[in-house]
């Protein structure tokens, strides 16, 4: 019965039962939540978009438990989920909560749509005009005035911006490199974007668009300190013999400096005052979810991913510090994962908007 049932599309705003389940991992013995069945696949939106409530009361997600990827919420006390979309085409990494959590933007096929979380309505913001595909990346201003939006075709890559509240859109940029994940800059009307193996930083209306000076090697993820002054990137040397290091660039100085090496971290995401890092590490032999305490440099291991690909782990923090979320296809398909890390991070103060 069950796996006749995952063959029907959820109506939109259908509640579903929860899929939670708790275990001690077996490397640390601490508590991790399982929030997702690996019978079916489940997605956390992108690292950079907000996945989670100011509260740590809900999260939003896609997954295909209802057999066709859709949006859904999901009430972190009793676990069950709503769903949120009936699109053709969900871009599933794109989900971001609005500033004020009252609503949600998505990518459905070629267009940008914003949905209430309350009664699941959508209209659609805006629409790739012909001759230009989706590229990889989109993301919403702190304010929630703006959208950000890549947008490619063959020989040219470029980053939009989109007044949400009226749907008129502009170019901020255009390359012949592929242009990749923009994040706009808090506190200011900015956005760092990937260019090949670059980081760039423009301004909205186009102005400064420069280069950043950065460390050489590989570039993984990069995230904004809450306050824009500094970015924090992961840097991969060249030189194999050394540790996957963490550092931190400040864009008006041209700063760039080391935090700390790491276990090989492959993905990470920040707390709300970077004074905690949660990281994945890419180490076969040691694939573990660890904390990374800046002022002390050193790392505590949480428990193990074992995904196929360290990569899809993408580890977050709630906004409150709280909690971390993560993802790994160890029990099956890709599952979403979560820890209460109280007893380890200090809670961080959390402003309504």
């Amino acid at each position: 019965m069950a796996g006749a049932a995952g063959c029907v599309t959820a109506a939109k705003g259908q509640t579903l039962a929860s899929e939670t389940r708790r275990y001690k991992d077996a490397a640390t013995e601490f508590d991790v939540y399982r929030l997702t069945d690996p019978t079916h696949e489940s997605w956390l939106p992108a690292s950079y978009e907000r996945a989670v409530s100011r509260r740590d009361s809900f999260l939003i997600y896609s997954s295909d438990r209802a057999g066709s990827v859709q949006a859904y919420r999901m009430d972190l006390k009793s676990g069950q989920s709503r769903t949120l979309t009936r699109a053709e085409n969900l871009v599933r990494e794109s989900l971001t909560l609005a500033p004020d959590e009252r609503s949600f933007y998505y990518l459905d096929g070629r267009s940008v749509y914003m949905a209430n979380l309350g009664n699941a309505r959508a209209r659609e913001v805006h629409r790739i005009e012909e001759g230009f595909e989706l590229g990889r990346g989109f993301s919403v201003s702190e304010d929630g005035l703006y959208g950000l939006l890549v947008e490619e075709k063959p020989g040219t890559s470029r980053l939009r911006l989109i007044t949400l509240r009226s749907g008129g859109v502009q170019t901020v940029v255009e390359s012949p490199e592929p242009i990749s994940d923009p994040l706009p800059r808090p506190r200011r009307a900015g956005v760092l974007y990937h260019r090949g193996n670059e980081l760039w930083l423009v301004n909205f209306d186009g102005g400064q668009n420069r280069r950043l000076r950065i460390a050489a090697g590989g570039l993984g993820p990069a995230v904004w300190s809450v306050d824009g002054r500094t970015l924090l990137y992961l840097n991969f040397p060249a030189d194999t013999k050394q540790l996957n290091n963490l550092r931190e660039s400040t864009p008006d100085t041209n700063e760039d400096r080391l935090i700390a090496a790491t276990s090989q971290f492959i993905s990470f995401g920040g707390n709300a005052d970077s004074s905690v890092l949660v990281g994945a590490s890419g180490s076969k032999a040691s694939p573990y979810v660890l904390l990374l305490v800046r002022a002390a440099k050193r790392e505590l291991t949480l428990c193990e991913h074992k995904a196929s690909d360290p990569r899809l782990v993408s580890p977050i923090f709630s906004p409150n510090s709280q909690r971390i979320f993560f993802q790994s296809d160890k029990d099956g398909k890709l599952a979403i994962y979560s820890m209460i890390v109280d007893k380890l991070v200090e809670a961080t103060e959390v402003e309504d908007k």
